[in-house]
């Protein structure tokens, strides 16, 4: 007992497996579809940046409770340093320190300054 397959089986299988390799180089070339462990980083960063966004508010908060000739003194400070000094700074003085948290975040201490820069501005 023989099987037949009729003629138009074969070029429709190498026309699917064909289409499926497109579709995947395609999909993992334009970031469609991604492996997991990229999952996983992209999430990672995405919380990150989420937790500095809504932290370094607080941060610009801390600043915001000192006095307004204190507030003055202190921004001009800030400007006098150096960009890549100014988180520095920021953590010196303490704002970068979270409420019930001992330590400070260089991350929140930059997007702090950032912030802070941008009141200088205005």
């Amino acid at each position: 007992m023989s099987i037949t397959i009729a003629s138009w089986v074969k070029p429709g299988i190498w026309g699917g497996i064909i289409g499926a390799a497109l579709i995947a180089i395609i999909g993992f070339s334009t970031g469609s579809v991604v492996s997991g462990s990229t999952a996983e980083k992209m999430a990672d960063t995405s919380g990150k940046e989420s937790v500095i966004a809504a932290m370094a508010p607080v941060c610009v908060a801390q600043f915001q409770m000192l006095t307004p000739n204190n507030q003055t003194e202190q921004l001009a400070a800030l400007k006098e340093e150096a960009s890549y000094k100014r988180d520095d700074f920021v953590i010196a003085k303490g704002w970068a320190t979270m409420p019930g948290s001992e330590t400070a975040s260089n991350d929140i201490a930059e997007r702090c300054a950032s912030l802070l820069m941008d009141l200088t501005a205005s």
